[in-house]
């Protein structure tokens, strides 16, 4: 299995493949290879349409994992994206009032990557995802590796547990308001990775 980096045009040309790859990974069942199931096919619809926002933001990055099968063919297995986002960013709404003044003068600052997606199979989220060589671990470090001194935050719906907690055993951490604090009335939790 590889990693690398694709251009704005890579990613238009193979945005098919990143939807099925959306559909085969955000359901909590796994699937057969190829076969997606109606539910699936709109939430791959609606990804694509989210990633093609994300891809029009300044210093949009994806990476993506492929494997080589043995007939030769490249197959997708994962891939991770993000932006740098600032203080006034319109991705904080809705969090901009349950912001630590730490993280708001780093986003000031540009210091700050939003790691938008981290696609990878149910396995990799279960199966030892607290080792440095887990696939999603290899790809958020990769992404924040080519920004330099950045920090990663992720936002998370709240009652997404199953994403939380796989972010947690990947190396992010809640805020330490996220114990109690007013953020417990935001509609996202913010987690950072640095």
């Amino acid at each position: 299995m590889f990693v690398r980096l694709l251009t704005r045009r890579q990613i238009g040309d193979r945005m098919g493949e990143l939807g099925e790859l959306y559909g085969h990974t955000s359901s909590s069942e796994p699937h057969e290879p190829g076969f997606l199931d109606p539910s699936d096919r709109a939430g791959s619809a609606a990804f694509r349409r989210r990633l093609a926002g994300h891809m029009r933001r300044p210093g949009f990055e994806l990476l993506v994992a492929e494997a080589v099968r043995p007939s030769g063919a490249t197959v997708l297995t994962a891939c991770a994206y993000g932006f740098p986002v600032r203080g006034t960013d319109p991705w904080w709404q809705g969090l901009d009032g349950y912001l630590p003044e730490a993280l708001f003068r780093t986003a000031l600052s540009g210091k700050l990557l939003a790691v938008a997606g981290v696609l990878v199979e149910r396995r990799v989220r279960t199966q030892d995802p607290t080792r440095e060589w887990n696939l999603a671990r290899r790809l958020q470090k990769r992404l924040l590796g080519d920004h330099t001194g950045a920090l990663g935050v992720t936002l998370v719906d709240r009652g997404d547990v199953d994403t939380y907690r796989a972010l947690l055993a990947w190396g992010w951490s809640a805020l330490p308001a996220e114990g109690g604090g007013a953020s417990r009335f935001a509609p996202h939790r913010l987690l950072v990775l640095g």
